[in-house]
């Protein structure tokens, strides 16, 4: 029997674009494009009547109520198992760590190669995190940020630890971790290992939980 399809809507205003995206994605025999979607308003009524794996999400809707990052925060409060892609010509950090606040799991640029696309596609149907290596280069700062903000909450926990802490909030695997931070899986796991005990939980989701409840995430 073959693997069931990936089920992507794609959301942007230009219709260029658009079928741009359809070509490319008719290329994939694991992927299959359900629907799409002009403005944010109808992303999110038809990711919500839908239920595709993957969002493929533009920022901006010229003209539309929703923008995309609004959109997002919409559909991830009310379906969190769908991924969504940002995908945009904005690579600034105010619009890329707007889009992860509000639930993206990936952040692609327009001008990326196919196969790129492709990939994120693919890795966030899987429960994974995929941005272009651009943007990719700047979350461990980001995220050493929003640990420097946190810090009051976990006092006992290292900035390192903090910064692990805010992956692991955000379902990152360990090898996706020491991907990041440029570290080795064991040390991943030793940091890891520390930030449950000093945490006095025995899990990770126990862990998502109070760096949630801190407000370190969303």
């Amino acid at each position: 029997m073959s693997e069931e399809k990936i089920r992507v809507l794609i959301a942007d205003d230009h219709p260029v674009f658009r079928n741009g995206l359809l070509t490319l994605l008719a290329t994939v025999p694991s992927i299959e494009c359900v629907g799409e979607a002009a403005s944010g308003e109808e992303a999110v009524a038809r990711a919500l009547a839908l239920l595709p794996d993957v969002v493929l999400m533009d920022i901006r809707f010229p003209g539309a109520v929703m923008n995309g990052i609004d959109a997002t925060q919409s559909i991830h409060e009310q379906a969190p198992n769908i991924g969504i892609i940002m995908l945009s010509m904005l690579d600034d950090d105010d619009s890329v760590f707007a889009a992860m606040r509000m639930g993206a799991r990936g952040y692609v640029l327009k001008g990326a190669q196919q196969e790129e696309v492709i990939q994120a596609i693919q890795a966030v149907a899987q429960g994974h995190a995929l941005f272009s290596p651009a943007i990719a280069r700047r979350l461990p700062s980001y995220f050493a940020a929003q640990a420097s903000a946190a810090n009051h909450y976990f006092p006992q926990l290292t900035p390192r630890e903090l910064e692990v802490l805010a992956y692991i909030a955000r379902r990152l695997t360990n090898p996706e971790i020491a991907a990041m931070l440029n570290i080795s899986g064991k040390t991943v796991r030793n940091h890891v290992s520390n930030v449950l005990t000093k945490l006095q939980v025995s899990n990770r989701t126990q862990a998502i939980l109070k760096a949630r409840e801190s407000g370190l995430v969303p």
